[in-house]
């Protein structure tokens, strides 16, 4: 088994939409699902292609309520090529398949080169045999071409054949079933303009309320001479090619497509870029060869190997879909990172708090990337500073699911499955997702030690979330403690005490804890600004004396609920009922929506302790064991050796992992106390995506949190790696399954560090060449590894032991480590 190479041997209609999202294909720029290129949208399959913050807004009416949606817009459709015999059927693999006549089916997604490849056999109805190859490229070279190479080769016969080559416009948004009788139609499609002859095929369209301008022209050759013929409807632009094709002689056609908005830069008008680029654009594999190119640079900074092979190949897949969604071209766009990828249109192509997993891979690899999806929630602090003042706060409220301009986008009411019911949704709860936002932006700077992002952007962030905070926060006289009432955690099973008219939780263990964090981390922020700068910000943002004692008060006195020597997970946990969760698993089965289910009995989770993810087992992901000390330490609570151990073994239990994020979350703190079971729920988190674990959700659009966390997990957990202090910090836990294990890391500035870890042996490289040394911590040890040398020690059973020795590197100056 290549760990390379995603195959599919054999043709299923019932697993097509995975395949689909699974083998999209995407710069950071846009990005296309892995359809046939002759497929419609008809259940089996969705063509989607979309734009990396390419938003339409529609208005709408959802369980009675009149409200808008802000949705990711599925573009015009650039993929549709088909063929036949002069008088036979347009070749469709589904009716081919139902007929009995694919003779064999085969497509591969090669990972190291972005290719998708395509080998089909199939008969037609009047007997005659075609040969199809196809491969598929969306450059990752030119951020606006992409480019299809098809082969036909004709087994047992001679005659006329038609191709046809179009751009197809009359695309809504379907690709997810319960938004379907929603508005969808985001797309004011105008008349095709016909170029004549041989010129290219091109399509305008815009976005009805956003008025985003796209445009999409198409090249398309063949190898033997052909006759043309335009065919055009409004929104659809195509080509019929007839040619002659004689027995065991291939013909291939070439298509090769550009992509243009008027959100671009540097361009007067989108058709006439899409026009002059296509017209330009080299052939298919000149294409090819410099779009392979880019993705050997990026592999090169993605080093990170297992010496597992199916392990390291879902983990390539998972940072090949990563950098689909957002690469070096997304740094100029002004663009969040969907949580579901630019995959499918589940969430609404919204973003939500996921690039918490999403940035610590990519602050240690693409900085500038991790940096730019910052940048895109300062842009947007305008919105969020609204947000908390329409709620009677100061400070900045950033939403739970942001689009285009930082406004909330969440649902205000979901439908049950189960029930057929609408519900009310009170999820825009989630303040928690500006604590995350603050928290990114904290361990940016540690990790690369941008202080000129702190000064101009970050700490302006923080500042704003830690001042929302401190006052959201109520002070209770009685206890001497600040509250924070009225929200919800992460876990979205509970949103309301039982019997409470109103919604929300108070004193949500994670909220107050991360806010403690934040609030004293922003005060950090603010005293390492140089005296101008903090001086120049303090004004702007009208910061008193009288508020920075608030900060410091809240900091000090917030409330954690405990309970039974565990951190509760909010206030009145711990008098809720005991789940029985035997009887529910041996009726349902999978009890992942246990909210759900519990709904359609006219019950709710409200009233148990059971969670979708447990709110306060996140506080051992997001927070080292010495910041979590440190927080409650300071807040005055003596919470008593093995708090970790308890809380897990008390919270894990009432656990139903309905997030993909969950198992992840377990699987990173199992790590710490159990390799062998944390190294099980890692590998079913590996395979959530590929195997569609959570029954249909994949086919919508990857996980995108669950994979770059998947790949953190490794980074940062088994290779212990962290970054404070202006020092990277090693403290390697392998499980038993794994024998090494070698990354390839940025940090601050360097890029040739080399890290081995084995079950018995840890090892440091710095590359010659490199500007200036770099200092590590391990364990107890302070080291200095300069240029040209490395520094190693001994494991035992995969953990630190003493004897660490400097030696000199046997990296010489041109040489790198192939990625995984």
């Amino acid at each position: 088994m290549s760990r390379w190479v995603l195959a599919y041997d054999g043709y299923d209609p019932e697993t097509e939409g995975l395949r689909e999202a699974l083998c999209t294909l995407g710069n950071g720029c846009f990005a296309t699902r892995g359809a046939g290129p002759e497929s419609t949208a008809d259940g089996v399959h969705y063509p989607g292609t979309y734009i990396a913050g390419c938003y339409d807004r529609l208005p709408a009416e959802i369980g009675g309520r009149r409200t808008d949606n802000a949705d990711l817009v599925n573009m015009p459709n650039w993929l549709p090529l088909t063929f036949r015999a002069d008088d036979g059927e347009w070749f469709d693999a589904d009716a081919a398949h139902r007929e009995d006549r694919l003779l064999s089916y085969r497509q591969e997604l090669d990972l190291r080169r972005g290719v998708l490849t395509r080998l089909v056999r199939v008969r037609d109805r009047a007997g005659r045999t075609f040969r199809l190859a196809q491969r598929r490229i969306v450059s990752m070279d030119d951020p606006h071409l992409a480019a299809l190479e098809t082969t036909i080769v004709a087994e047992d016969w001679s005659g006329p054949l038609r191709i046809r080559s179009a751009l197809d416009g009359r695309v809504v948004n379907a690709g997810v079933e319960r938004y379907r009788n929603l508005p969808g139609d985001h797309l004011t499609r105008a008349e095709p303009t016909s170029q004549g002859g041989p010129e290219p095929l091109l399509l305008r369209a815009s976005t009805v309320s956003s008025q985003i301008r796209i445009a999409m022209a198409a090249r398309t050759r063949t190898t033997v001479p052909a006759h043309r013929t335009d065919v055009a409807d409004r929104g659809w632009a195509g080509q019929d090619l007839a040619v002659d094709v004689q027995e065991n002689a291939p013909v291939t056609v070439e298509k090769v497509v550009a992509v243009f908005t008027s959100r671009d830069r540097a361009v007067e008008e989108c058709g006439e870029a899409a026009l002059a680029a296509v017209t330009g654009a080299g052939g298919f594999d000149a294409l090819l060869g410099a779009h392979t190119l880019a993705w050997t640079r990026l592999w090169r900074r993605c080093q990170l190997s297992v010496d597992q092979v199916e392990v390291q190949r879902v983990l390539n897949l998972h940072i090949f879909h990563l950098l689909q969604t957002v690469s070096e071209h997304s740094v100029d766009l002004d663009v969040g990172v969907p949580a579901r990828g630019l995959h499918g249109e589940a969430y609404r192509g919204h973003v939500f708090w996921d690039e918490l997993f999403i940035l610590p891979f990519l602050t240690l690899r693409f900085p500038e990337i991790a940096r730019a999806l910052l940048m895109y929630r300062w842009r947007r602090l305008p919105a969020a500073r609204r947000a908390a003042a329409a709620a009677g706060h100061r400070g900045a409220m950033y939403p739970w699911q942001s689009a285009a301009d930082g406004r909330e986008e969440t649902q205000r009411v979901h439908l049950n499955p189960r029930s057929g019911r609408w519900l009310p949704d009170h999820t825009h709860l989630q303040r928690h997702v500006g604590l995350a936002i603050a928290h990114n932006v904290w361990r940016f700077y540690e990790a690369t030690g941008d202080a000129e992002f702190l000064a101009e952007y970050g700490a302006e962030i923080m500042l704003e979330v830690a001042r929302f905070f401190a006052d959201l926060a109520d002070y209770d006289r009685s206890t001497d403690r600040y509250r924070i009432r009225g929200v919800m955690g992460p876990d979205e099973y509970h949103d309301a005490l039982p019997g409470r008219d109103t919604p929300g939780l108070d004193d949500n263990a994670y909220t107050n804890v991360l806010a403690v964090w934040v609030i004293r981390r922003a005060l950090d922020a603010l005293a390492l600004l140089p005296e101008d700068r903090r001086t120049e910000l303090s004004e702007r943002l009208a910061l008193t004396r009288e508020e920075i004692t608030r900060f410091e008060d809240v900091a000090a006195k917030t409330h954690v609920p405990f309970h039974d020597g565990v951190i509760s997970q909010f206030d009145g946990y711990a008098d809720l009922e005991e789940f029985d969760w035997d009887r529910y698993r041996e009726r349902y089965g999978d009890i992942r929506r246990l909210d759900r289910i519990l709904e359609a009995e006219g019950e709710t989770p409200n009233r148990y302790k059971a969670s979708k993810q447990a709110d306060v087992l996140m506080l051992f992901y997001v927070l080292s064991p010495d910041e979590l000390d440190d927080v409650l330490r300071h807040l005055g609570y003596d919470h008593g050796p093995a708090l970790a151990a308890r809380t897990i073994a008390y919270y894990l239990p009432r656990t139903c992992d309905g997030s993909t994020l969950s198992s992840l979350v377990h699987a990173w703190i199992l790590a710490h106390t159990d390799g062998d079971e944390a190294w099980e729920i890692f590998l079913d988190t590996l395979r959530s995506d590929l195997t569609d674990a959570q029954h249909g959700t994949t086919p919508e659009g990857v996980h995108l949190g669950a994979m770059a966390g998947t790949v953190d997990l490794v980074q940062r957990c088994y290779a212990g790696i962290s970054t404070h202090g202006g020092t990277l910090h090693l403290a390697p836990r392998l499980p038993p399954a794994v024998g090494e294990l070698r990354l390839g890391l940025r940090y601050r500035g360097h890029w040739g560090i080399d890290l081995t870890c084995r079950q018995d042996l840890i090892r440091v490289a710095l590359r010659p060449g490199a500007a200036s040394p770099i200092h590590i911590t391990y364990g107890a040890e302070d080291i200095e590894i300069q240029p040209g040398t490395s520094w190693q020690s001994p494991l035992r059973d995969g953990r630190p032991a003493a004897g660490g020795r400097l030696t000199e590197t046997d990296l010489g100056p041109g040489r790198t480590e192939r990625p995984g």
